[in-house]
């Protein structure tokens, strides 16, 4: 239930916010190029909470369903416009009036996502070097030769720093053949070529969730090797040693330190197989997963403790002045917008996995799941969230804003507005694709909430 009501309580804030950017953008702009605003409203259906205020009495609105808002402009079309108001109705303005405040809404989605990243890189930002974790035998990672702690310093022809830009890269690569020729350098500073070679199964690896799974190995993290023994913990005269990495845990698998502290925290009290390497030999060992108390919840605890010696290498300070951040900020949101529009391009060429559709409920997950690790991964899921809302409404069709863009085009075009009869067809052409786009989102959530 608690799981429920963070989902819930993130899901609608995390909306709420993104529309209220969208529309703003919309009712500024509006009112800037002469429009008469009628109302603003956050969420559809009835109006829970409702204020009237400005020279034009518009309407402010918070509404019933929280699942998206609107502008309402004066517009003729709809009804009789008085002899004041002559001119403000928004069919009444402009060509290129009308364009620009229906680019204004994901213009400003885009300029918050820039807002939103440059919060996250102020003062500089510690990252992990894009390098290979551990390696699972016989998999594409394998074969093509991976090995543990090498560098990914270039994919393709482009030059790689950061994880972002090499998944972005990885994904590009690996849909256009099934091929993703990898740079790497190793522990020792040597500089190799590799090339990932998944063929056919490329779709597959786009699917949510399923990239390192697929390939074979994960992004590098310290591993899960002792470097101490507390005395008060359950490891210690178990037969487990400093020095042995844990491999498993009750048939789990473990991967670095996260892994082993995912898996023991919910085992208190219970009698587990532990499985590790030591000087190249597989063991295990049986134990009872001791416990403690941290904020009033009683955790599993092992007492093992780990080293960053060596992993120093791996992580990088990356600096900003206001400036600087100001930049990296712009041109995240820029990278981020590109590779959402040629993941759309993809899903349409059947190359990437239309499972990477979302609906609201997976949001309310990913949102729930931000707002729980603290503030800056919200933030940065909404920064993410916004791109892809900016994206989508920039899509010509009629019911969203690239549809009514595409309108107000063609109506310049042949020096009239469309017929209503082209327009009603327009709009129920829109709303089938819509449905069918939803219907897929749905379809998405709830088979993950089956696997």
């Amino acid at each position: 239930m608690t799981n429920f009501l963070t989902n819930l309580v993130a899901f609608i804030a995390l909306i709420s916010i993104l529309v209220a950017v969208h529309e703003y953008g919309h009712y500024i702009v509006g009112r800037w190029t002469g429009m008469k605003v009628l109302r603003f409203s956050i969420g559809f259906g009835k109006p829970v909470w409702t204020y009237i205020g400005g020279k034009d009495r518009t309407e402010y609105c918070i509404s019933a369903i929280p699942l998206g808002g609107y502008v309402k402009f004066l517009d003729s079309r709809e009804g009789p416009v008085e002899a004041k108001d002559e001119g403000r109705a928004f069919d009444q303005r402009p060509i290129p009036a009308r364009i620009t405040v229906l680019l204004a809404g994901p213009a400003f989605n885009f300029l918050f996502s820039i807002a939103a990243y440059w919060v996250l890189l102020a003062g500089g930002i510690t990252i992990v070097t894009p390098a290979v974790g551990v390696v699972e035998p016989g998999s594409y990672a394998d074969k093509a030769g991976l090995e543990f702690g090498d560098k990914i310093v270039g994919v393709g022809e482009t030059a790689t720093t950061q994880w972002e830009a090499t998944l972005v890269a990885i994904l590009g690569e690996m849909v256009d053949d099934g091929r993703v020729p990898l740079t790497l350098v190793s522990d020792d500073g040597r500089e190799r070529q590799a090339i990932l070679d998944v063929g056919d199964d490329k779709t597959r690896l786009t699917e949510p969730g399923a990239l390192f799974d697929g390939l074979g190995f994960v992004p590098w993290q310290p591993p899960a090797v002792i470097a101490d023994l507390p005395g008060d913990g359950a490891a210690v005269g178990s037969g487990l040693a400093i020095g042995d990495r844990i491999t498993a845990i009750a048939g789990e698998s473990i991967k670095n330190f996260d892994d082993l502290r995912n898996a023991v925290e919910p085992r208190a009290g219970q009698d587990v197989t532990i499985e590790y390497v030591r000087a190249g030999s597989v063991a295990s060992v049986d134990l009872v997963i001791g416990e403690r108390v941290v904020n009033g919840e009683t955790m599993g605890y092992l007492g093992v403790g780990w080293t960053t010696e060596g992993a120093d290498a791996y992580f990088q300070q990356l600096e900003y002045t206001p400036l600087q951040s100001l930049h990296a900020a712009v041109l995240k949101t820029w990278t981020s917008t590109v590779f959402t529009v040629q993941m759309l391009g993809r899903m349409v060429t059947g190359d990437v996995s239309i499972k990477n559709i979302s609906g609201p409920i997976n949001i309310a997950q990913i949102a729930g799941a931000s707002a729980e690790r603290g503030w800056r991964y919200f933030v940065g899921i909404l920064a993410i969230i916004s791109i892809s809302l900016g994206v989508l409404n920039l899509l010509p069709i009629p019911v969203l804003d690239g549809g009514q863009i595409a309108y107000q085009i063609v109506e310049a075009l042949k020096g009239g507005p469309m017929t209503a009869r082209a327009q009603m067809l327009g709009q129920q052409v829109g709303i089938f694709a819509l449905l069918l786009l939803m219907s897929f989102a749905f379809y998405n959530d709830i088979a993950r909430l089956f696997d």
